[in-house]
């Protein structure tokens, strides 16, 4: 048992020193320099609109009134098939639209913008920025007022603040909002500081429109394109930055059962992309590389955690194991000994996500689209929520055929 017990501590400890030379390295970063940008840039704005004429309005309005006034031509909304009934709505604002032609295998969102991209190109039309929404997206009336300033400092990518919708419709939609939160607030705020590239997540984001216009294409067709452009971004040295003043709205699942096919289907594109690029970047590792510390940091990914999460099961199987030999064996002492430590080590795990997501809230608590009573039951609830990704990321790698499944919106404004 005791060796047992060395194995259990020395995966924890493995898992620990990997977060500490990745968070290390980051003293090899350098500032990477930022190349100013216009004063009053051409913008576009690319939305897929897959059968979304329920909620398509909300964000055409939330584009129409921005405070920096947009060209609701320069709005492209990126449909499947012209009898849509999205298309009618859209040429009530005025927009665009783009009505893809070829479908087969190419059904992800990466594909609808590559679409997108290349009808605009073909026209012989070129933007300063283009940014990415998704349908059921309501932006602040000053995002992009907001994410011009990004833009103007000089940062290939700028990266708005993702609130929530309808956070308060259940807690399934609570808590999957927070882990967008979690990944921004304290992540991506970190990483700023620390000079490393940004982690980009859905939509809400701005790419400079001369990488589009050198790529002739939106190359980005994984699962996970947002992650793709993570890692591409990464190897390249592209900056980011992440604005939380440009602020926009994202509609969450409210059913646990909806949240199953969609985070399976973004931690199958999380690895796909890893397998994809990690290599390139691994290649590209040198410590003269002003972004050192991010490729590494790449590199290592979610290593650390295995061992982390690895350790923890072998913990607790071991422990199930003392804790049935003390039944088989009548022994009461080492049952209840056994069994008070179990208890202690899950209570300890349980409290400290509830600290965290006290702490999270606390940081977001201007912000935040939430109610007190939503709050007060997401802190008990978003440790659960948390450790089910466990369970689809088994699930993301033993599933072959992971495909894009429709969420019936339920909800058409901000609650």
């Amino acid at each position: 048992m005791n060796i047992l017990n060395y194995i259990v501590l020395g995966m924890f400890g493995l898992g620990l020193i990997l977060i500490f030379i990745s968070e290390i390295a980051t003293l090899m970063n350098q500032n990477r320099p930022t190349k100013k940008g216009k004063k009053n840039p051409s913008i576009c704005i690319l939305i897929p609109a897959r059968d979304e004429s329920k909620v398509i309005s909300n964000i055409l309005t939330s584009i129409k009134e921005q405070t920096y006034k947009i060209n609701m031509k320069d709005v492209y909304v990126i449909v499947e098939k012209k009898e849509d009934k999205t298309v009618g709505i859209c040429k009530k604002y005025g927009c665009s639209t783009v009505i893809r032609e070829k479908l087969e295998n190419r059904r992800r969102k990466g594909y609808a913008l590559d679409d997108a991209v290349k009808h605009i190109l073909k026209e012989k039309k070129y933007y300063d920025l283009y940014f990415v929404f998704d349908a059921d997206n309501i932006l602040d009336k000053d995002y992009i007022k907001e994410m011009l300033k990004t833009y103007q400092e000089g940062y290939d990518i700028g990266i708005g603040y993702r609130n929530c919708k309808n956070g308060n419709a259940s807690l399934v939609a609570a808590a999957s909002a927070l882990v967008f939160s979690l990944i921004n607030t304290f992540s991506n705020t970190l990483r700023q500081k620390q000079e490393k590239s940004l982690t980009i997540t859905g939509t809400g984001f701005y790419i400079r429109g001369e990488y589009i216009k050198e790529w002739g294409e939106y190359p980005f067709h994984a699962l996970t394109e947002d992650y793709e452009l993570t890692l591409y971004s990464t190897l390249n040295n592209l900056t980011s930055y992440y604005n939380a003043n440009a602020i926009y709205y994202d509609e969450q699942p409210i059913r646990y059962k909806d949240t199953i096919p969609q985070r399976t289907r973004w931690l199958k594109g999380y690895f796909e992309s890893r397998r994809n690029y990690i290599p390139k970047i691994r290649k590209a590792l040198t410590k003269k590389d002003p972004n050192y510390g991010s490729k590494l940091s790449a590199c290592i990914g979610y290593i650390p955690y295995l061992f982390i999460v690895a350790s923890f099961f072998c913990y607790l199987i071991l422990q199930l194991f003392i804790i049935g030999t003390a039944i088989a064996s009548n022994n009461d002492e080492l049952f209840i000994k056994t069994s008070l430590s179990l208890l202690f080590i899950l209570t300890f795990i349980y409290v400290a996500t509830i600290l965290l997501t006290i702490s999270l809230l606390y940081r977001e608590k201007e912000t935040l689209n939430m109610k007190t009573s939503t709050k007060i039951k997401v802190c008990l609830y978003l440790p659960i929520f948390l450790t089910s990704y466990i369970q689809i990321a088994f699930r993301a790698l033993f599933t072959k055929d992971v495909t894009w499944k429709k969420i019936e919106h339920t909800e058409n404004n901000i609650t």
